[in-house]
């Protein structure tokens, strides 16, 4: 009989107790777990304040006692693991029946993440919560019943607070959102960032970025910002980041990495090989770089655990790492990304190259199309797929999920553009939009329509210097130029241009631009078949340099035509 503990019992821990059991039948499986639930969907928490799950109940995925009845595991609920033996392979635990030692012939540590709770004034005030746990999200609740508050502040924009200001929105509670970066969903890059805080505007949301939050005034019901600025706070939700649960971990010597994670192997085995961990306290392979980073997302987590309980006894399997794939909705909004951001990508020395592409989620002469935005990031000294992201109403995570695969095979962006993807007009085009982003991509990389982003034409226009050296030429219709055109941009409009191509100044080279870039691709193929040399399309066109924002632009006030999308 082996004696298999697991300290944590939600993701990774619940995962890994039922793994073991159906390995072995005579091993001997014990959960400790330090709260009052276990196997919990903490993923749902939001989703019960916002009442689209109605019963508590379908958030518990187990209970102690179905433990025991299905998978002969014994679970020890508000128990606190306080220590590791290792030279005698023993646990420590405090719990109701007092303290104990439990010996382990392999032990997993599941403990998770706790939310970040900044020292500041009036932290600890009862109109203040964190929404992690059943609990959190009961005492939320009850304070939503019994006060009916008007206003509140979600104090970080990432998905929890994206979730929980949702949560709150259609609760009926006027909500800010306060985030410290230049952008909610800071995850991402920030005209996709910016994109999110304009939809969350729209839905009535105040969207505060730039500034953190200094100090909580519970009897003014207010909070204040570290610029100074009190804004109305009924109540207040922590969404600002988690950090791993090592205490017990350190405490008994594990090695602790760089990132702030556990030390782990590809078989989940820490520094001492009779002790696995798995889930948000481990650090493990960000699969496009090889560095090692933490990655708290519950699909990992389970996976993860499933390896470690394998391992502990005796099936070897490996964990390669993760891309950071996720999704989250943002009131009727879906934003997703896997693998790196073109700031991750810079950042990590790639000579990165990014594609935007606009496109229905399915045939645009189907009833019922949603426009998306896809975003791919790419190495151009290679064609290498680097990361993705992508928003919209239908169909994103799909995509998502499909470049998720695609970077799992480290597939070309050539590659990418020739995938056999399902079509019929209800799901899809005959070139997907995934298809699209390639081709896009490819024509990039091979100098056939180079392009140049958002961020960087921002960096040139805001360089006197720079600026002059380039010509930006707008070819959408002189009444979508008129609407809104960058300060200085010549407009060329498309079905004009060969026309009137001698009039194109050749003095220098030139950025051209639509609206979501396909026009602009046409134009420039114009261009370049008429001699110009140094012609670059600005990917995902003038609707990035809305998202963006930031530039210098003319403005008339009135809406601008749709443009063309599709097509290369």
């Amino acid at each position: 009989m082996k004696r298999i503990l697991i300290v944590g019992g939600v993701a990774a821990g619940a995962t890994a107790a039922a793994r073991a059991r159906r390995i072995s039948e005579e091993a001997e499986i014990t959960i400790i777990e330090r709260g009052k639930d276990v196997s919990f969907a903490n993923c749902g928490l939001p989703y019960y304040i916002s009442r689209d799950i109605e019963k508590r109940s379908k958030l518990l995925l187990q209970t102690p006692a179905g433990f025991l009845k299905r998978y002969r595991v014994h679970v020890l609920t508000e128990t606190e693991a306080t220590g590791i033996d290792r030279d005698k392979k023993l646990l420590s635990v405090t719990g109701p029946a007092g303290q104990s030692q439990l010996g382990y012939d392999a032990l997993i540590l599941a403990q998770g993440s706790m939310p970040i709770v900044p020292d500041i004034p009036g932290v600890a005030s009862s109109n203040v919560f964190t929404l992690w746990t059943l609990s959190d999200m009961d005492r939320l609740e009850s304070f939503l019943e019994g006060h009916s508050p008007k206003t509140a502040v979600v104090v970080g924009g990432g998905f929890i607070g994206m979730e929980a200001t949702e949560a709150l929105s259609r609760r009926g509670v006027s909500t800010t959102v306060v985030e410290m970066q230049p952008t909610v969903m800071p995850q991402l890059d920030p005209e996709l960032g910016a994109s999110i805080a304009k939809r969350l505007t729209s839905h009535g949301v105040r969207v505060m970025t730039g500034s953190g939050l200094s100090r909580i005034l519970e009897a003014e019901r207010q909070v204040e910002l570290s610029d100074g600025t009190r804004v109305p706070a009924d109540c207040v939700l922590l969404s600002i980041g988690a950090k791993a649960n090592l205490a017990l971990a350190s405490s008994a010597g594990l090695e602790v990495g760089r990132s702030g994670g556990l030390v782990v192997d590809e078989c989940m085995r820490t520094s001492d090989p009779s002790i696995y961990a798995a889930g948000d306290m481990v650090e493990v392979v960000q699969r496009v770089t090889g560095r090692k980073v933490r990655i708290p997302l519950a699909g990992p987590a389970n996976r993860q655990g499933r390896i470690a309980a394998s391992n502990a006894l005796g099936i070897q399997m490996k964990y390669s790492g993760g891309f950071g794939t996720g999704v989250v909705r943002v009131f009727d909004t879906v934003v997703a990304f896997t693998g790196l951001t073109e700031t991750a990508a810079i950042s990590a020395g790639f000579d990165t190259g990014v594609a935007v592409v606009v496109k229905d989620h399915h045939a645009g002469y189907y009833p019922g199309a949603k426009e998306m935005v896809i975003k791919v990031v790419y190495d151009r000294a290679t064609s290498r797929l680097l990361g993705a992201q992508a928003i919209g109403e239908e169909g994103v995570e799909k995509r998502i999920d499909v470049l998720s695969v695609a970077l799992s095979r480290s597939m070309t962006v050539g590659e990418m553009a020739e995938l056999d993807l399902s079509y019929a007009p209800p799901f899809s085009s005959a070139n997907d939009p995934v298809n699209q982003a390639g081709f896009v991509a490819f024509n990039d990389v091979t100098g056939f329509s180079p392009l140049i982003g958002v961020r960087e034409l921002q960096e040139i226009l805001a360089d006197e210097r720079s600026s002059q050296k380039y010509y930006v030429l707008d070819v959408r219709t002189p009444a979508e130029f008129e609407s809104s055109h960058l300060e200085g941009a010549l407009n060329f409009p498309l079905d004009e241009l060969r026309e009137v191509v001698d009039e194109v100044p050749r003095s220098r080279p030139i950025i051209v631009h639509c609206k979501s870039g396909f026009r602009a691709h046409l134009a420039l193929r114009i261009l370049r078949e008429k001699g110009f040399k140094e012609v670059r399309n600005l990917t995902g066109g003038y609707m990035m340099v809305e998202a963006l924002g930031g530039f210098k632009t003319v403005d008339s006030g009135t809406p601008s035509a749709p443009g063309a999308c599709c097509g290369v």
